[in-house]
């Protein structure tokens, strides 16, 4: 199907998976070079609280484009990931089928991220002034509170700030998706980890992915969005089990 003597490496990736590789490397290659675009991409790009003034709806799409520009090691395993994974997919599934699946994937993890910052940024926020002023939680939620019933306009645009400041990007959630994919078409191929000199059947290191991701996300220790992670293999899941039932999982029409 593919020559190997025609075309070098490039043309030996299927055409979804070495467009979206490009497209990400290169807008956080311009990112690196240049920092006052890679604060307006974000801005405008990534992934906003619906609530926040910053949020668009755009933003549910563009998110997955961009990069932190000083983590190499985010944009590189995202893209390595997908180039492993995704290029078997595209091949299996065709172009036009994996391109939906991946976006799918990517749009779900960020109606996730949403919703669980909507349950969630409140109390950070008012963990952090409790933090920041050394009072107890309690009395720094009665007093905002009391600041929101008032409509104090100066707590009112820092809560926005805060809002404003939750931003998510990367291309995980969807490449999560791939990762699951792979998991579905191929559960017993056997896989390498890094640091793990014995091979692991594909399902049972998604699942554990999985399990790891939710526990980080849990924990609430790091800036990663582990939850998002998960929204993608959750959409990505709704898509392939309908995919088993109707006997299309392995190719074939939708």
């Amino acid at each position: 199907m593919f020559s190997s003597n025609r075309g070098g490496f490039l043309a030996n990736i299927p055409p979804v998976t070495k467009n979206l590789i490009i497209i990400n490397l290169l807008i956080w290659l311009v990112e690196a070079l240049y920092h006052r675009f890679a604060n307006i991409v974000i801005d405008y790009g990534g992934l906003h609280l619906f609530s926040a003034s910053g949020f668009n709806p755009a933003q549910l799409i563009t998110y997955m484009f961009i990069h932190a520009p000083k983590n190499p090691a985010h944009v590189l395993f995202n893209m390595f990931t997908l180039f492993m994974f995704g290029s078997t997919l595209e091949r299996v599934w065709n172009s036009k089928r994996f391109f939906i699946y991946y976006m799918i994937c990517g749009i779900g993890a960020a109606l996730v991220q949403e919703v669980v910052w909507l349950l969630t940024y409140m109390h950070d926020y008012i963990s952090e002034i409790s933090r920041q002023n050394l009072i107890t939680y309690d009395n720094a939620k009665a007093l905002i509170d009391s600041a929101i019933a008032a409509g104090d306009s100066g707590w009112l645009q820092n809560i926005e700030m805060y809002k404003n400041f939750m931003v998510t990007i990367g291309a995980s959630g969807a490449v999560y998706g791939v990762l699951l994919g792979y998991a579905f078409v191929f559960p017993n191929q056997p896989l390498y980890l890094f640091f793990i000199p014995v091979p692991i059947k594909a399902k049972y290191m998604v699942i554990g992915y999985g399990v790891i991701e939710f526990l980080l996300g849990l924990g609430n220790s790091d800036m990663i969005a582990h939850f998002a992670h998960l929204g993608g293999m959750l959409f990505g899941l709704v898509i392939l089990l309908y995919w088993k039932k109707k006997g299309t999982l392995h190719g074939g029409y939708f």
